[in-house]
């Protein structure tokens, strides 16, 4: 092959890369849209989890039984891997959710979004706290720009709509802080076991306590569905939930990560961008501003990470 066409065959794949990243964060973006138009039909958080995952959760085991036959040649895992995989799963998929799920009950998508996005600072506040990982003091006067940008929006909203944004901040931020446990508590978990095999253990220990979470504070039946909630549940669990994963996995095969978390940054701005033209959520001054400014503050600390990492290596 010569050197034009192999050049030609490196720029396709990464063409390739970036648009299945691009449709990734799409899609990614468009789970709290879902959750805003589900919640028009009377459906409370854990309900609309629990459908959710009696959706996804199929999808995810069929996968991981695929790559555990793919590896029956490699030596068994132990069964306490396979229990922290699922403990881990509850963290992430069960509780980071449902208290997402709740603070889409007091927020408008785009604020609960800007929210999450910031969840990189709470891996290192957790990761100095419980790890033993270094607080680079650069990295945090980044997030301090992030977090400067969502006080703005926080004050502006609270002169629009009340003291409930306060009690849907708040469920957001412990979902953040959950979300970032679970990356601390999953990375070894995931180079044990193969991202495949643990998102499949995982998602399964979530639907479990899922389903206990519903059974407890639940009659043992759901609701009934109307065409239009059963399609935007459908569309919450495999349109934002399983095909986003597997285009970010099949673009983690041909881009490097750090070129997927740049193409990531477009998440909020999409949800912005969705919630006006779905929603009909007017966008104000200061949600451009604030989303400016929790854009421009999560760059700049990955821009930062990167260059500390190039340098080590």
């Amino acid at each position: 092959m010569s050197t034009s066409a192999s050049n030609s065959g490196n720029r396709l794949n990464l063409l390739i890369g970036y648009a299945l990243a691009f449709a990734g964060s799409f899609l990614f973006a468009t789970k709290g849209i879902f959750i805003k138009l589900a919640y028009d039909y009377n459906i409370d958080a854990i309900t609309l989890l629990t459908i959710r995952l009696l959706m996804a959760t199929p999808f995810f085991v069929i996968v991981g039984l695929i790559t555990r036959y793919q590896q029956r040649h490699l030596d068994p895992l132990p069964l306490s891997l396979y229990v922290k995989a699922l403990f881990v799963g509850v963290l992430g998929y069960w509780f980071a959710s449902y208290t997402d799920f709740e603070g889409l009950v007091h927020l408008t998508p785009q604020f609960e979004r800007l929210i999450l996005f910031t969840y990189p600072l709470f891996v290192i506040l957790l990761g100095a706290m419980f790890f033993g990982h270094k607080i680079k003091p650069l990295a945090l006067s980044a997030f301090g720009i992030s977090y400067a940008g969502l006080a703005y929006v926080l004050v502006h909203d609270l002169q629009v709509r009340g003291d409930t944004i306060v009690t849907g901040a708040i469920w957001v931020t412990i979902s953040s802080v959950a979300f970032a446990l679970y990356l601390l508590l999953a990375k070894p978990v995931i180079k044990r076991m193969g991202p495949s095999l643990f998102t499949s253990v995982a998602m399964i220990g979530a639907a479990l306590a899922t389903f206990v979470h519903f059974g407890v504070t639940h009659e043992l039946k759901l609701p009934a569905f109307t065409p239009e909630l059963f399609w935007l549940c459908l569309g919450l669990a495999i349109g934002a939930t399983v095909l986003p994963g597997y285009l970010i996995n099949f673009a983690l095969a041909r881009i490097s990560s750090q070129a997927n978390a740049v193409i990531g940054f477009i998440n909020p701005v999409i949800t912005l961008a969705l919630s006006g033209l779905i929603l009909r959520e007017y966008i104000t001054l200061a949600d451009l501003i604030g989303t400016a400014m929790v854009l421009t503050g999560v760059a700049l600390y990955t821009w930062l990470d990167q260059r500390s990492q190039s340098r080590r290596t």
